[in-house]
């Protein structure tokens, strides 16, 4: 039982930690890429894996937080949950034991 929370703790931490720096990364590309970032391959690919998490986030989120906010307050709730999930995770490792 303890194996299965562990287990499940870890893959959605890992599943936050790539959505995050995918966004990370989506927001470094777009700084040095400007303008021309829509054509770029890698920031069409950083766009397809944080659309889930920032779909989420709108839907969340009160309309008076702008389109152009979103990923960054998608970021830091992203940082936020794998600080957490770390924490619950060292809970559960401490109970095993």
């Amino acid at each position: 039982m303890v194996s299965a929370a562990l287990l499940l703790v870890s893959v959605l931490r890992a599943l936050i930690e790539v959505a995050g720096l995918c966004l990370l990364g989506q927001g470094v590309l777009a700084l040095l890429a400007g303008s021309r970032r829509e054509g770029n391959p890698i920031y069409q690919m950083f766009c397809i894996v944080t659309r889930p998490a920032l779909l989420l986030m709108r839907r969340l989120a009160p309309r008076v937080i702008l389109d152009r906010h979103l990923p960054l307050l998608t970021f830091f709730v992203l940082f936020w949950l794998w600080i957490i999930l770390a924490y619950l995770r060292q809970l559960i490792a401490l109970e095993a034991n």
